[in-house]
């Protein structure tokens, strides 16, 4: 596949920060086999493991790239894991080597492993610690006889689930190049395509579908070199001027929720008139233009996965005629399931299985038609690293993975996602509750930021975070009197919790119905594609 695009594509642009310096797939190949010869000359040969640890940048892409050239396998590790989690992972993996950028460097220590026998800049590519190279470099060439198979693991990513424990999931070479190749008969790019990486590569969401994705065909990726805050990312935005961006649901839902939505709440005359169906389509449109030029004007697919979108934020993109699109997948599966391209998405669902893929619903409830998604396809993964029990509860003996998600199709085959299976709560006379779908009806409400379901004690409990910037505003005048001040705010929260809770039971089912609603005092924890750690809360 490289081969083929650095061929292809040698004068194209390809991995660069944005606004920056160019860097043609031609350049771009030199510095992987710098790269590569690098490795060959610090001992690493095929079957090795080299990890990662590092920000977004276009250095990333190359370290990847050079470890899998030479057969050696990569070991993306997530910037957002502790140092105990890194640690646990290097030793768990036996990587010898790891690329590491400079705001991580502290989190390994030059001296936390006993299977690191060098760690490299990531920026620079200069050795920081470890064993010097054993020949000369200059003179070194990558051997002709390295012999890779598509088989051959190309990486084995760590997930940070909604669970708490870590699994390395081992890819191979074919299930990343199967998955990216596949993902564009859902969209089709082109070597004028360019892409705004905002999502971290060490997850295989942007691994396959940021990375290996645009490159197969000779795209642009261009990189960020601060945390995407709106300061650093409508800049980038407006230079880059993106056709294509990964993202995941907090980030459009944040964008509808603190600057679109206020707008149609300013004041009750616009407020009512939101009310109104062809109005409100008309101001949803007029909006999703400006939203458009806030992208940079170019925009033609929006990709969002990792978790369920909040159906009002897909209601508005849907009627501003954003292109954004749905797609489903796991780490375990290279990631993509399934999707459906902006002309035919529709509302609450992801789409149609991926072209090769064979997706099922195991034992379906027939009344609803909702069970375990199940999947088997040549982007399966190949296992968990030295876990073959744990292997064995997820593979079936004929291939079918079990993705311990719920979900359905339509009459056309379209997929929709209902919520975890370990997720799912079985009231006292035996009902299915999806917590998913009742935080979605309690994201709805005014002054909410986000929710979790939990079930405490048999009781269904909602703990809310809430704009408390928001609802301290309507007190202001109180600020110099506190104990009026914190009597008045007191006294609005608990109208405001019991208006929530009214307003969720009216909308959901009786076995459904919240039984006790807690402000959560600060921000969920979450993983690095922002889904809630549900585990330190239930």
């Amino acid at each position: 596949m490289l081969r083929n695009s650095f061929s292809r594509y040698g004068e194209n642009q390809s991995l660069v920060f944005a606004g920056e310096e160019e860097r043609t797939y031609s350049q771009l190949e030199k510095e992987v086999n710098q790269v590569a010869v690098q490795l060959i000359c610090s001992g690493i040969t095929k079957g090795d493991k080299v990890a990662i640890l590092s920000s977004n940048m276009p250095n990333w892409g190359i370290a990847f790239f050079a470890i899998t050239t030479i057969g050696a396998i990569a070991v993306p590790i997530l910037p957002d894991f502790s140092p105990s989690e890194i640690s646990n992972i290097i030793d768990h993996s036996e990587s010898k080597v790891i690329f590491v950028s400079e705001n991580l460097l502290s989190k390994i220590g030059l001296s936390s492993s006993d299977t690191i026998k060098e760690v490299i800049s990531i920026e620079t590519f200069q050795r920081i610690s470890g064993q010097a190279a054993t020949e000369n470099m200059v003179a070194a060439i990558i051997p002709d006889d390295i012999e890779i198979e598509e088989d051959d693991l190309v990486s084995i990513i760590y997930t940070s689930g909604t669970t708490g424990k870590s699994k390395g999931v081992m890819l191979s070479h074919k299930n990343i190049v199967w998955d990216a190749e596949h993902g564009g008969l859902i969209h089709k790019i082109t070597s004028d395509d360019r892409f705004l990486s905002v999502l971290p590569l060490s997850h295989t969401y942007e691994n396959t579908l940021g990375l290996i994705f645009p490159v197969m065909y000779g795209s642009s990726v261009h990189y960020l070199k601060k945390v995407p805050t709106p300061a650093v990312l409508i800049p980038a935005l407006q230079t880059v001027r993106p056709t294509a961006m990964l993202t995941v649901p907090l980030i459009i839902e944040k964008i509808y929720k603190k600057q679109i939505e206020p707008r149609f709440n300013k004041n009750i005359f616009i407020s009512t008139l939101y009310k109104i169906a062809p109005v409100r389509q008309l101001l949803n449109r007029i909006a999703g233009k400006k939203l458009m030029e806030t992208f940079g004007g170019e925009l033609v697919f929006f990709g969002i996965g990792g978790a369920k979108l909040d159906g009002k934020v897909e209601k508005f993109l849907r009627e501003a005629k954003f292109p954004y699109s749905i797609g489903y997948g796991l780490t375990e599966t290279a990631p993509l399931i399934a999707g459906a391209a902006p002309p035919v998405s529709r509302l609450q669902t992801i789409g149609p299985a991926m072209p090769g893929v064979a997706l099922i619903i195991n034992q379906p409830d027939p009344k609803t038609g909702q069970g375990e998604i199940w999947i088997k396809g040549p982007n399966v993964m190949k296992g968990y690293f030295k876990e073959p029990e744990l292997t064995k509860e997820v593979i079936t003996e004929d291939g079918w993975f079990k993705t311990g998600d719920l979900g359905s199709f339509d009459q056309d085959g379209y997929l929709s996602f209902k919520g975890r299976l370990k997720n799912l709560i079985v009231s006292s006379s035996g009902e299915n509750i999806y917590p998913e779908e009742i935080e979605s009806i309690i994201n709805d409400f005014k002054h909410v930021v986000e929710s979790l379901v939990i079930e405490r004690k048999g009781k269904l409990v909602a703990l809310v975070l809430l704009n408390m910037e928001e609802l301290e505003a309507k007190y202001q005048a109180f600020r110099g009197q506190a104990d009026l001040y914190n009597e008045k705010l007191n006294e609005m929260l608990k109208e405001l919790l019991e208006e929530l809770q009214q307003y969720v039971n009216s909308h959901v089912n009786k076995f459904s119905q919240v039984q006790l609603v807690i402000v959560q005092p600060q921000p969920f924890e979450r993983t690095p594609t922002q889904k809630i750690k549900r585990f330190l809360y239930s």
